[in-house]
């Protein structure tokens, strides 16, 4: 059982730090670009527009992505409470990595609109 417990809680950590990123990205972005805090991309980057942008679009997906996860890692974890440890391992392992699709399909979604408001020097598009 403390296995389990302690995979359940490693289980709940990546869609746990998407809330609380996501709601910090979106309430407050860095103040300033930096190379060491934040959703950090040369598209990001390149001024306080992109930036303000990229972290307001990136903190909503985080949010409410991480949201959906946690009552669905919860569920998917109580499926093998009381299994062995290779049951618990294995489907501990698997959620972890499936949860990590999310996390990273938001850059490719965030890169994706920042493309369409903003052309390649960081200016924003006309429509």
């Amino acid at each position: 059982m403390g296995f389990w417990i302690f995979m359940f809680v490693m289980d709940l950590m990546i869609p746990v730090s998407m809330i609380v990123f996501g709601r910090i990205f979106t309430k407050r972005a860095p103040g300033e670009i930096n190379g060491v805090y934040g959703y950090r991309t040369s598209m990001s980057m390149k001024n306080k527009e992109t930036w303000k942008f990229a972290h307001r679009y990136f903190g909503r997906l985080w949010y409410v992505w991480g949201w959906m996860l946690v009552p669905v890692s919860a569920i998917v974890m109580f499926f093998v409470i009381g299994k062995d440890q290779d049951a618990v391992g294995t489907v501990g392992g698997v959620l972890c990595f499936l949860q990590m699709i999310p996390m990273l399909g938001a850059i490719v979604l965030t890169e994706r609109e920042l493309r369409k408001k903003f052309d390649r020097n960081g200016n924003r598009r006309v429509k």
